[in-house]
């Protein structure tokens, strides 16, 4: 039989986390270079030896060294200084994305989940709709009607994300509404509202929090792919996208101008993939188990 968590109570859902990351080295590896990386980013005006956006002809697609740690770019600005201070901008990319996905999503999904009937076929007809376009097309489509830029861009890519976000948290609350305690706190008077927050959207959310985290690594791909495109982040900002647009253009003459951010996108892809398989199995009862110490 599988415990489920007390009616209301997120604590009872997260506790289980933080001992899974004590004895998962992956996920705790993973945790440390996004928040070492964050770190970085924020504290970018006084570790980058050089400004972002400074540029000197003198010194185009010179290869690493002492002075230029990662080489220049074929304007003459510092690599290294461009990656750090594009870390925040993509990290903030992929948690604006994902909370508009968020906040759109898991209201729709509880409310068609919880009443069912006619909510339930209109929400889902237009769930169906939004996925039937394919999620690039569609964030491209969106950020061309909103407009070129960051905040647009992840705007788009919230709304690609909410359908599938809406879907699990549908499924998740059509479960959760037919426990004992749900009908138990029907009985004693309490209101939909009341059921609705405290009983059905905490215990629903386990899924929804775990895919959530996993969507991150999805957004960071897709951000630097608008940005790649033109379409994100605009120049003179620093982006790795738009850092990896940059070396492809010149690609022939200095390949490695590529590593840096390509390098870069795939760690904190992987950093975020990682933390996410790791709250799955932490929050899944059928896949918790404990690591000796």
């Amino acid at each position: 039989m599988i415990d489920r968590p007390h009616p209301g109570k997120f604590g009872n859902a997260l506790r289980w986390l933080i001992p899974w990351l004590r004895s998962d080295a992956r996920a705790a590896v993973a945790l440390f270079y996004l928040l070492a990386l964050a770190s970085l980013g924020v504290l970018a005006s006084v570790v980058a030896p050089h400004s972002p956006t400074d540029q000197n002809l003198d010194t185009i697609l010179v290869d690493p060294s002492w002075s230029h740690l990662m080489g220049t770019d074929d304007l003459g600005r510092d690599v290294f200084s461009r990656l750090l201070y594009g870390a925040p901008i993509s990290l903030f990319a992929s948690l604006l994305a994902v909370t508009i996905g968020f906040t759109i999503g898991v209201p729709i999904g509880v409310l068609a989940g919880f009443f069912g009937g006619h909510i339930d076929n209109i929400i889902g007809r237009i769930i169906e709709t939004l996925s039937s376009f394919p999620g690039m097309v569609l964030a491209i489509a969106v950020t061309g009607a909103l407009g070129i830029g960051l905040v647009n861009s992840m705007i788009a890519v919230g709304i690609v994300f909410s359908p599938e976000i809406a879907r699990l948290a549908r499924a998740q609350t059509q479960v959760v509404k037919n426990e004992l305690y749900v009908d138990a706190a029907r009985t004693m008077g309490a209101g939909t509202l009341r059921i609705l927050w405290r009983h059905v959207l905490p215990n629903a959310m386990q899924p929804v929090i775990v895919q959530v985290t996993l969507l991150l690594a999805v957004a960071l791909l897709v951000e630097s792919s608008l940005s790649f495109l033109g379409l994100g982040v605009q120049p003179p900002a620093p982006s790795w996208g738009a850092m990896l647009a940059r070396a492809y253009a010149n690609m022939e003459v200095s390949p490695a101008q590529m590593y840096a951010p390509g390098i870069a996108i795939l760690l904190t892809a992987l950093a975020f993939n990682t933390l996410g398989e790791s709250m799955r199995k932490a929050l899944d009862p059928k896949l918790r188990i404990r690591s000796p110490r």
